[in-house]
């Protein structure tokens, strides 16, 4: 790992990008392996939002989450929910704006993204996407102490009618607890 600093929770790690500026616009590097030596993204994806949209609160067991954003902003909500983590419960709110840094987000982290303003993200996943490892729960639960900075936005009917961050966690712990029986890495 190269100049990336840890974040609040265990496993969180964050890289400031470097935007290169001329009078012809701007050249961002926004990925290189040596970046992050345990994360090879196998797939990217991007998400145009429109503002006021919240998404998430979800977790993976998993995947690992590389996050940029690209245009606009948005509040990454993030909360340890792995039991045998020493960060386990603690929970940590990122500004991301325009091409200012690289978040690397771990299995078990739930994790998700308030877009106050029409915005612009990329992210790598290190496998291919699985609806199998789309975890998740209320936004609003009160168990989850990532503050919005928002009251009333927008949502997906997964989001409007996910369960409680309790079972959520039970549920991370025991797919967390086979992966590792099963002889998969760690989070």
């Amino acid at each position: 790992m190269t100049d990336a600093r840890p974040g609040a929770i265990d496993g969180i790690r964050r890289r400031p990008l470097q935007p290169h500026v001329d009078d012809r616009g701007t050249f961002v590097e926004l990925f290189r392996d040596r970046w992050f030596d345990d994360h090879r993204p196998v797939q990217w994806n991007l998400v145009r939002s429109e503002g006021n949209v919240l998404r998430g609160f979800h977790a993976h067991v998993r995947h690992t989450d590389l996050l940029v954003v690209l245009d606009g902003r948005m509040v990454l909500g993030l909360q340890d929910l792995r039991r045998s983590s020493p960060t386990f419960g603690v929970d940590e709110t990122i500004l991301l704006e325009e091409m200012a840094e690289v978040v690397l987000i771990p299995p078990g982290v739930g994790h998700g993204f308030y877009l106050p303003e029409p915005t612009l993200l990329a992210f790598g996943v290190s496998h291919e996407w699985d609806t199998d490892d789309e975890l998740g729960c209320r936004w609003d639960d009160p168990d989850v102490r990532v503050r919005w900075g928002c009251d009333d936005p927008a949502l997906s009917e997964r989001d409007r009618t996910a369960g409680t961050l309790a079972a959520l966690v039970d549920d991370v712990h025991e797919r967390l607890v086979t992966s590792r029986g099963a002889a998969a890495p760690p989070p």
